[in-house]
């Protein structure tokens, strides 16, 4: 039985305990919250053994197994450091930090303590995208032509809200851009060049983010975020026998739609939960065979994935500071 931690008691939290419970081998052992109350109206939801007011002190305690980490992004990596220097196995939640030299730092201290960590990209596990990486890497329907993927939502303003408050890392990339981008170092691999086109709100975040990855052999991807429009929240693979579309919205569990010979065919994947549940199998299973890294989602595609965003927070002129 795995004994998880949570640090964190948001939306996306809910989401992940919900499915903790969900799980015949592991339980919700402990919460964490700066919020005492917010904790145990957590903890009472979801049956959690003991919760805390303070962080560290769900990291110091000695019956938990793994900590997933909820927390805004801004606090990931301190939060992380905290989790490893007290020899506790994390699954932090996306994005892993605010920079690549957090992020390696973050891996650098995992290594030294010999414990697990993973980036939690739950969308990498769900059973419609490991399809699509199995049918890509099959070649049936021939070589990638063009990626198009998109992910945005309209919110509202709120100054003093995450996303669009730049003290806790606001804005549209880090925050949904992140997954188109995930989808084309997936699918396509790091690209030759970036490009980046922003529209910034009042507060100094990016609110929508226009993004062209280019690679060598001439593929390309087109992507889009947003925090202030709705848009498809697609991915469009197109290849040379046919057409891939991993339907909205395509982060999250979803279904498949093959266009291929002039016929559209449907590919619909059951989950009966949040979708969370599959990271957290993953997790656990490198848990029990003793693994300090994930063999999916690696340190490699971790520090890719933040080089990306790096780059294009470079090329778009956002600087948190």
């Amino acid at each position: 039985m795995i004994k998880w931690g949570i640090i964190g008691c948001g939306k996306i939290a809910h989401k992940f305990a919900e499915d903790i419970c969900s799980l015949t081998n592991a339980t919700l052992f402990a919460v964490a919250s700066r919020d005492l109350n917010k904790a145990q109206a957590f903890g009472n939801t979801y049956e959690a053994q003991i919760c805390y007011g303070n962080y560290e002190e769900l990291a110091k305690d000695s019956n938990i197994d793994i900590i997933y980490i909820a927390t805004p992004h801004v606090f990931h990596y301190e939060n992380t450091l905290m989790c490893l220097k007290n020899k506790k196995a994390v699954l932090c939640e996306k994005p892993f930090a605010m920079s690549t030299d957090q992020v390696l730092e973050m891996i650098a201290v995992a290594k030294q303590n010999q414990v697990f960590l993973m980036e939690a990209l739950w969308t990498y596990f769900l059973p419609h995208y490991q399809y699509v990486l199995g049918l890509l890497e099959s070649k049936e329907l021939g070589k990638i032509k063009n990626l198009k993927a998109d992910f945005g939502f309209a919110t509202s303003f709120d100054p003093e809200g995450r996303l669009f408050n730049k003290k806790l890392g606001g804005g549209s990339v880090l925050d949904v851009g992140i997954y188109p981008l995930f989808a084309a170092l997936t699918i396509l691999g790091y690209p030759e060049d970036i490009k980046g086109k922003a529209t910034f709100g009042k507060t100094g975040v990016d609110e929508t983010c226009t993004m062209q990855l280019l690679y060598k052999n001439g593929v390309t991807a087109s992507l889009f975020s947003a925090i202030t429009q709705k848009t498809n929240t697609e991915a469009i693979i197109t290849l040379e026998n046919g057409t891939i579309i991993i339907n909205s919205r395509f982060h999250e569990p979803s279904s498949v739609t093959l266009l291929k010979d002039g016929k559209a065919e449907l590919l619909e994947f059951e989950v009966n939960t949040n979708g969370y549940n599959f990271e957290a199998i993953h997790a656990q299973k490198m848990l029990l065979q003793n693994r300090t890294e994930s063999t999916i989602m690696t340190f490699e595609k971790s520090i890719q994935l933040i080089q990306l965003l790096d780059a294009v927070r470079k090329e778009i002129g956002l600087d948190y500071g």
